[in-house]
């Protein structure tokens, strides 16, 4: 029977100053998941086609009501910082200057899956969900399907759907306007 031996988790400040210390490299993609240093898969060019895409149509939408952030980290407690694909903020006028923005920002958080469905949903969903992030998706460009989680609890998302491309998806975000976005616009 294999043991297993303790791991040694890091803090979102010792991972700051580790990032201070030139631990890692320039151009490392790296995040701290549950107090784990995860490398992040290469970006490809679907994935930063469909990231560029919703960027534009959640801003144009959104205008200057929330802030649409993509790829920059969030603080989702002690031990994570994930840096999700894309998130949509409260808006607040320093654009989060001093600090990141912890889950009490945070209305909707989007993780693009060209190779990394599997990290996304076993590690990173249950992780927005424990944080109170009110809504995630997981757009898989693979299986062309969006993941859409809702009614966060402590382990889990109480709510699932997923979507195909020929369904709509509705965005309702608190103070913002209503939005139908096609799945087909985000996977093809």
């Amino acid at each position: 029977m294999p043991v297993q031996a303790p791991k040694r988790l890091f803090t979102v400040r010792e991972f700051h100053q580790m990032a201070k210390a030139d631990v890692f490299r320039e151009g490392d993609r790296v995040e701290l998941l549950a107090g784990e240093i995860v490398e992040m898969t290469p970006i490809g060019s679907r994935h930063a086609a469909c990231v560029k895409r919703l960027n534009a149509m959640l801003s144009s939408r959104l205008g200057s009501s929330m802030i649409v952030s993509v790829q920059d980290p969030i603080e989702l407690g002690e031990h994570s910082e994930p840096q999700p694909d894309l998130a949509v903020l409260r808006f607040k006028a320093h654009f989060y200057r001093d600090a990141h923005p912890g889950p009490e920002d945070v209305l909707l958080v989007v993780e693009v899956a060209d190779t990394s469905a599997d990290v996304d949903r076993g590690v990173k969903v249950p992780l927005y969900a424990r944080a109170g992030i009110p809504e995630t998706w997981v757009i898989d460009l693979t299986d062309r399907m969006i993941d859409v989680y809702g009614a966060p609890g402590h382990a889990a998302y109480a709510e699932h759907r997923r979507l195909r491309p020929d369904e709509v998806l509705i965005l309702s975000l608190p103070g913002g306007p209503t939005m139908e976005i096609r799945v087909k616009d985000l996977i093809d």
